[in-house]
């Protein structure tokens, strides 16, 4: 208060324009600290969004299916064709084996990038075990992975009392017989068009031949009766 003059209107004036100086500067500090932390926390929510996509993701891919054969193959299409070569295999046989591998070593890449130390831990051993060529399980990192979404999501914890079977990579799904499938429907609807322009055809025919013959009646009718 010892700096507050009163005693003239200029002291006044200048009294107030000081404390609004202060104020303003005061007021535009504070935005500038919330504006940068604002920034700051969506910056890291996008990261952590982003995150836990790409390890949900991962997650699906390495613990889609219970039941079946829930390793992953290691080999690669030459050593498919050198196996089928040796056995006498004529037939190729599917390349649902290759086509989980693949998606295995893309989950594998993501977690090696965005997981955390135990998961990228988990990750390069199975990375190095399908370098090496030996089969690879999934489940140890499929559990570290759901583990970590459902704490980052706040969820609770899986009862250690509930039984869940050993899980495995996703199966995709066979494209052959979906292709010979709407191969299949196509040719029926052409078939369909082919059939229905013949029938239109002989309704024409059909047509035809019975003008000619009503003009035919016609033509004898005027005969008779100019007779």
């Amino acid at each position: 208060m010892r700096g507050i003059d009163f005693s003239s209107w200029q002291g006044v004036l200048s009294t107030l324009a000081g404390l609004v100086l202060i104020t303003l500067l005061g007021v535009g500090i504070r935005l500038l600290v919330m504006q940068t932390l604002q920034q700051r926390r969506e910056r890291e929510n996008r990261q952590i969004n982003e995150r836990l996509r790409t390890l949900m993701a991962a997650y699906k891919t390495l613990g889609g299916s219970f039941t079946g054969e829930l390793g992953v193959d290691p080999s690669h299409r030459r050593d498919l064709r050198q196996r089928e070569d040796a056995e006498g295999i004529a037939e190729p046989r599917s390349d649902r084996a290759r086509r989980i591998r693949d998606a295995v070593e893309a989950a594998l890449s993501d977690i090696l990038l965005l997981g955390t130390d135990e998961q990228v831990r988990l990750a390069a051993r199975a990375a190095n075990d399908l370098a090496q060529g030996r089969p690879v399980h999934t489940h140890e990192l499929v559990v570290s992975l759901r583990d970590f979404v459902r704490e980052a999501l706040d969820l609770a914890p899986i009862p250690a009392d509930l039984q869940i079977p050993p899980q495995g990579p996703t199966r995709p799904g066979g494209a052959s017989g979906k292709g010979r499938n709407d191969g299949d429907a196509k040719g029926g609807r052409a078939g369909g068009g082919g059939g229905g322009g013949m029938g239109a055809g002989m309704g024409g025919v059909g047509l035809g031949a019975g003008a000619a013959l009503g003009a035919g009646h016609a033509s004898a009718s005027d005969e008779t009766d100019a007779r």
